[in-house]
């Protein structure tokens, strides 16, 4: 008697990722390189974040700790909203903190109002 192997078919796998058999190894690689989609809210976000941290590095600002923890939280919401289309909420409410504890910021750069403002402050 022949024994049949059961049947095995696998379709479109564009963009995945995926290893058979028992000492099978996947690596992926990502080509295009370019960034995630994203909606006009966090195209918005975005620009308003690139804008703020060109001010911060300007040398408008008197670099303090503060500034540069800022700056580092917005260098993150922007690579955030690059890899994946949008900032999460824990990600926005940092910034909220960050910026609500700048107030003097806030109110010397237009720059740093509208990121405030954009994040519902």
């Amino acid at each position: 008697m022949a024994h049949e192997e059961p049947a095995v078919r696998i379709g479109d796998v564009s963009g995945s990722t995926f290893a058979i058999g028992s000492h099978a190894r996947a690596v992926s690689h990502q080509q295009g390189g370019g960034a995630a989609p994203r909606d006009e809210a966090a195209e918005e976000l975005l620009r308003a974040v690139r804008e703020l941290r060109a001010d911060l590095a300007g040398g408008r600002m008197l670099q303090t700790d503060q500034t540069a923890e800022l700056d580092a939280a917005l260098a993150e919401t922007e690579d955030e909203i690059n890899r994946t289309g949008s900032a999460g909420p824990s990600r926005l409410q940092r910034l909220r903190d960050l910026l609500a504890d700048a107030q003097a910021l806030t109110a010397l750069l237009a720059s740093a109002g509208t990121v405030a403002g954009l994040l519902g402050m």
